[in-house]
């Protein structure tokens, strides 16, 4: 059965030209005239990048500090003990703690975003690998969210700094911010997220890395960007 596409859905389509690659600039203005819906929509990226994704040298994964934050209350649990806990706690954690933490989140509470943990806890932490993995939310030291210095990672993460991950079919997605932000914070963000993703290209890919490079609102139709103009 084909997916109802709504109104709102059908409007916006009308007002992208599906053919065409815009440059950052056209596609930022674009954004910006689209009618808010009843909330304030999440803008993303959605990139088909050139890798082999089944190959483990070939891997996309990373953060990014957006310049102007994400526009989203990101709500950031913490393992660790002592001192690391009460330097979590001031930096803004939502939850911090140790072993109990994490039976807290092996009896099914998920009601966080991202995770950091310190190194001393990890041993408790990968415990919960078959319930994080799946979520995409497996502190590890490549994203920075296994550190001896939690405070750092917490105020990182609640200030703007997202993950991007591709997936198996070497797709990758990673939110730019809102579509209340100004054109310039919007397009600050985007050329801060293509560029930590450009630095991630693994030393094994070959050929066209960034291959289709698109942006969109939560509600709406991507726009298709210039890969050669960024």
């Amino acid at each position: 059965m084909a997916r109802k596409i709504s109104k709102r859905y059908k409007a916006r389509l009308s007002e992208v030209q599906r053919e065409k690659l815009y440059t950052l600039d056209e596609a930022v203005q674009s954004l910006k005239k689209i009618k808010n819906a009843k909330y304030d929509e999440t803008v993303a990226l959605n990139i088909q990048l050139g890798i082999k994704p089944d190959q483990s040298d070939q891997m996309v994964r990373g953060t990014v500090s957006l310049p102007n934050g994400s526009g989203k209350d990101i709500r950031v649990i913490c393992f660790c003990k002592g001192e690391e806990a009460k330097a979590a706690q001031s930096a803004g954690a939502n939850l911090v703690g140790g072993e109990e933490l994490v039976q807290k989140v092996q009896e099914g509470w998920f009601e966080f975003d991202a995770v950091v943990a310190h190194p001393d806890m990890m041993r408790e932490v990968s415990k919960l690998g078959r319930v994080l993995g799946p979520r995409g939310l497996m502190p590890t030291p490549k994203t920075g969210t296994v550190t001896p210095d939690v405070g750092r990672a917490v105020r990182e993460l609640k200030a703007g700094r997202v993950e991007f991950k591709n997936d198996k079919t070497a797709g990758l997605h990673v939110i730019c911010g809102k579509l209340s932000f100004s054109e310039s914070a919007l397009k600050e963000n985007i050329q801060a997220a293509i560029k930590a993703i450009r630095d991630a290209k693994p030393a094994s890919s070959r050929g066209d890395y960034l291959r289709k490079i698109s942006v969109a609102p939560t509600q709406g139709p991507g726009i298709a960007l210039s890969v050669a103009a960024l």
